[in-house]
């Protein structure tokens, strides 16, 4: 703890913004090499890879926010809402290149959420993302009041989860980068559980 200290007060002046526009930064960056050529020889399908990969690294960061504050004492709390933010935003890009420059056509949609189970699972993660997202400002907590919004926010608890098995699926062939993620998703989850339960009993 006697380290948590000067850390979290030098955190405390450096302001949130910079995670939104750093964060936000490799987006374009990847537009740009699937326009030139520097994603191979399937270029959407990387790009597509690349920008869910990107948001579920930033989602599992916010999950791993309150962990590191209860084993460490280092406060990111104030970062918390970016990183979701951020992760949200990407996963939506994921998203509308799967539909916009993947598919292109709507029918073909609706077909794949019902034949493909890492689709359909992807999507039910992104539909629990997306109240998160539009309830994650001051005025819709002050609106459903801290009991209820802490209540809607617990669907990240889901949300990431079904994120990472959406991306193990979706690999061909055995890889354990997927099932890293996974696993880590899994560990900071019964984490936080477990700390809960601690806290509770004292």
């Amino acid at each position: 703890m006697g380290v948590a200290g000067p850390i979290n007060a030098a955190l405390r002046r450096v302001p949130v913004w910079p995670v939104y526009v750093i964060g936000m930064a490799p987006a374009p960056w990847f537009f740009w090499l699937a326009a030139t050529g520097g994603l191979g020889v399937e270029p959407i399908a990387a790009l597509e890879q690349r920008l869910g990969l990107t948001g579920l690294q930033f989602l599992t960061a916010g999950l791993a926010v309150t962990p590191l504050r209860r084993l460490t004492g280092i406060s990111l709390i104030r970062y918390r809402r970016a990183l979701g933010l951020v992760g949200f935003f990407h996963i939506a890009l994921h998203l509308c290149v799967w539909l916009a420059l993947d598919l292109q056509s709507w029918p073909l949609v609706w077909a794949d959420i019902l034949k493909r189970p890492y689709i359909t699972i992807g999507m039910v993660a992104f539909l629990l993302l997306v109240p998160l997202a539009l309830t994650s400002t001051d005025r819709a907590l002050r609106r459903l009041g801290p009991v209820r919004w802490r209540r809607l926010h617990r669907l990240v608890y889901l949300a990431v989860p079904l994120g990472a098995i959406h991306f193990a699926m979706l690999v061909k062939g055995w890889q354990p980068e997927p099932l890293v993620y996974l696993g880590a998703i899994l560990a900071l989850l019964a984490l936080r559980i477990r700390l809960q339960r601690a806290r509770v009993a004292v």
